[in-house]
Formats: C-alpha cells, sequence, structure tokens
C-alpha cells in the first residue's frame, strides 16, 4: 500500500523576503538579460486608461506609451476583449494558408492611406527593410547602377543594419560600421542639396516627415513636394517612414495627409501604434512599387498573423472616432506648454502635430525624466535637448491639465539653477 506524505516545502529563501519585489526584478534581469537598454528604476505592472502603476502602488500618467506603441492607452475594454475572443480562436497560422483578417486589415489601411497594396510584418524596423528592398528590386530591374537611396540628416529608421545604413545619426551607426553602401544624407530642410542628389542612379529617396527621435522636427511640405517631384523625373521611389508619425499621431491617419493635396509616397512603412500594444508593421505600396517584388521575393513568418491583424482592425475602426480627440487634445496640451514659454526661458520651442510633441529645450535635459517620475509623469528626453511626448489617443483636458501641472514642477526646479546663456 502506497503511504501518502506531505510535500517537502521549498527552503525559504530569507533575502527574498528581505528585499523589494522592485529590486528582485530589477536584479534578475540585470544578472540575465542583455544590458542594451538604460532602463529607469521603475517597475511596472498594470495600467488602465492613461494611467500606468508600478509594483509597489504609485501611479503615473502615461505621456509616451510605450513610445508610441499604446495609442489606445491601458487595458481598453475593446481590445481586451477582441484579443480574449481572438486567442480562443486562432493566433497564428503560416502565411502559406489564409485567414479572415488580413484582408480586412489591409482593405482598411488603404482606404485611409490611399494605397492599394499591403505587406504585413511585425515591426518598424522589418517595414523598413522591406521597403528597402522594394527600392532595391526596382532600381536592379531599370540598371544594376542604379541602386543608391538618398536620406536625411538626423533621421531614426531602426535599429537593424538595412535600417541603420539610412539613419542619419552617427551615435547609433558608428559602432556597425561599415554598413549597407551607397547612401547619401543631406540636411532635413536643404532642398538644394536634395536637387543636387537626386539622380537617374537613384533607387530610392527616404523621408521621416516628422523627426520622431531626432526631436520631432516636421521637414515640411515643400521639402516633400520636391522630392515627390524628383522621385518622378528619375524613376526613383519615394518612401515614407510613418513609424512613429503615423496612424493616426499627427491627427491625420498618416502624416503625408498634412499637405492639402497630400504628396502621395511609392512605398509607406508604419507600425507602433497599429497593434494597440500587439506588435505588428506593415508595408504599403503603390501598384507600381508593388511590381518590384514577385513570388519568393519577400516572407515573413510571424507576420500578418491572425491574432495582430485582427486587434490592429479593431484599433483602425476605433481610430475613427477618436481622430477629432488628437486634435482637440494635442492642441490644448501644446499651446498650454506654449504658455509656459514666457515663465520658463529656457524652453525654445513648442513643437509637433497632434499628439506627437516636443519641447525644445537650451540645454541637455535627459535629468527631467527621473524629476518627471518623481511627479508621477512619464515622459522621455530625445535628442539630449528635446521632451517627447507622446500621449494615447483617449488623453482628456483634465489630464492633460494634470500633466501640465506636473511639467511645470519640473521647469521650477530647473529655473532655479538656470543661467540664460549669451546671446539668446
Amino acid at each position: 500500500m502506497e503511504t501518502l506524505t506531505e510535500p517537502i516545502a521549498p527552503p525559504i529563501d530569507a533575502a527574498a523576503i528581505e528585499t523589494p519585489v522592485a529590486q528582485r526584478v530589477m536584479d534578475l534581469e540585470k544578472q540575465h538579460i542583455l544590458q542594451t537598454y538604460a532602463r529607469y528604476p521603475v517597475v511596472l505592472q498594470r495600467g488602465k486608461g492613461c494611467y500606468l502603476w508600478d509594483v509597489e502602488g504609485k501611479r503615473y500618467l502615461d505621456l509616451l506609451s510605450g513610445i508610441g506603441v499604446n495609442a489606445l492607452g491601458h487595458s481598453h475594454p475593446r481590445i481586451v476583449r477582441v484579443i480574449r475572443e481572438q486567442a480562443g480562436k486562432l493566433i497564428h497560422c503560416s502565411n502559406l494558408y489564409y485567414h479572415e483578417y488580413q484582408g480586412k486589415l489591409a482593405q482598411k489601411l488603404s482606404a485611409m492611406s490611399g494605397l492599394p497594396r499591403t505587406f504585413f510584418c511585425n515591426s518598424g524596423t522589418e517595414a523598413i527593410e522591406g521597403a528597402l528592398k522594394i527600392a532595391k528590386a526596382h532600381g536592379n530591374k531599370v540598371s544594376p547602377e542604379k541602386n543608391e537611396i538618398i536620406a536625411l540628416e538626423n533621421s531614426f529608421h531602426g535599429r537593424s543594419i538595412g535600417a541603420l545604413a539610412i539613419t542619419g545619426q552617427a551615435k547609433y551607426r558608428n559602432d556597425f560600421e561599415p554598413l549597407l553602401p551607397n547612401v547619401r544624407f543631406i540636411p532635413r530642410h536643404d532642398i538644394d542639396a536634395l536637387v543636387e542628389s537626386v539622380t537617374d542612379r537613384t533607387a530610392g529617396i527616404v523621408l521621416e516627415l516628422i523627426q520622431g527621435e531626432g526631436g520631432i522636427y516636421p521637414i515640411g511640405e515643400k521639402m516633400t513636394r520636391v522630392a515627390r517631384e524628383l522621385a518622378d523625373r528619375h524613376n526613383a521611389m519615394l518612401l515614407f517612414d510613418e513609424i512613429q508619425c503615423g496612424v493616426g499621431r499627427p491627427g491625420t491617419y498618416f502624416s503625408y495627409q498634412l499637405s492639402e493635396p497630400a504628396v502621395m509616397p511609392d512605398v509607406m512603412v508604419a507600425a507602433k501604434p497599429l497593434g494597440a500594444g500587439l506588435p505588428i508593421g506593415v508595408i504599403m505600396t503603390n501598384e507600381r512599387a508593388a511590381a518590384s517584388l514577385g513570388a519568393g521575393m519577400h516572407g515573413s513568418t510571424f507576420g500578418g498573423g491572425a491574432l495582430a491583424t485582427r486587434v490592429a482592425h479593431e484599433c483602425c475602426l476605433m481610430l475613427e472616432e477618436l481622430m477629432p480627440n488628437i486634435r482637440q487634445a494635442g492642441a490644448y496640451f501644446r499651446t498650454e506648454l506654449a504658455a509656459m514659454t514666457h515663465k520658463f526661458p529656457f524652453i525654445k520651442e513648442v513643437r509637433g502635430h497632434g499628439l506627437m510633441i516636443g519641447v525644445d529645450i537650451d540645454f541637455p535635459c535627459k535629468h527631467f525624466v527621473t524629476d518627471a517620475l518623481a511627479d508621477g509623469l512619464l515622459i522621455n528626453v530625445t535628442h539630449d535637448t528635446v521632451v517627447r511626448m507622446l500621449p494615447p489617443y483617449i488623453i482628456n483636458e483634465r489630464e492633460v491639465d494634470r500633466a501640465i501641472r506636473g511639467l511645470r514642477n519640473v521647469f521650477k526646479r530647473a529655473a532655479r539653477n538656470y543661467t540664460k546663456p549669451a546671446g539668446l
């Protein structure tokens, strides 16, 4: 007869009991994770709407939304419902077969963008890689010498070798040289340099219409229109990077639609907000660009999965309803920020469109991030001197007022030790 015994309890780890939860999480990552991120000492646990809570229960107003990813905030009931329902039916299947959501999402994106063809991948970087392949394939069909890419200084397109090759910031590129050859960088507002650089050897012109990582700099309609004219004249592909500045972020579906009439690209890539938190990227093209890739020339194992595309389709449906709020809340936020320039002379400029906002400071201000954490705000500083905010599209004026109060406290602390530089 078998004797039943009580299970032996594991030994008690006294050190774990004494160490706070947040510290244990951070220590575990430091032991096992590649140290490629300069993280802040905050361990987030849950979110609701525009707010996040850490493991110690402190609440933060999320003005960064996962660097533009959580566009619908956190735990949105419509997104939670769709994820639960779809996860119980089908999460993924190979692109060797069909499922019902790729076509629906592609149709919706085509209506939003004016571009008829779509390829699904998993991230913005992957989308850029695919877009470069389209430009290169197009160039090779015309001539073996048609292989140059024109890109902008101060741009950011991703972390892969191809994306780094067209990223116009040396700090991201230097450790990985040599990168892809035949890339030429020009200043973002130098139309003469653009005209001089584009030739019959040009396969593609890549524009990030609002430079996000570079400091929330719109490149302007004139530069975009000239790029379109040059691409047509020299039979090159015009590529727009809408990874951060698209999918509703600027108050239009895509930032090229800020111009009237819109300057249409041959290829457009998008990602961050599209999946409401799930990873998904997209390449969209006109028919001419689509003809550059045939069967077997490009693919993705995970791209276009059932769960990701269904959630993205729901996100796009919600975007129609949220567009007025993106414009109104964004305008209110920028107006309130601009009003503080009179009190804080180190604020050089408030830039942006919709809910893509940059506050340019006249000194390096990365410490503002930790100062804001103390006030319960999640912000980011990019390009060393630009406070970047990419709030969820659901943010309201009351939450903007809360953000302004916290930022005012951050700026007040900075003002105590500020001396205005000579000549400013």
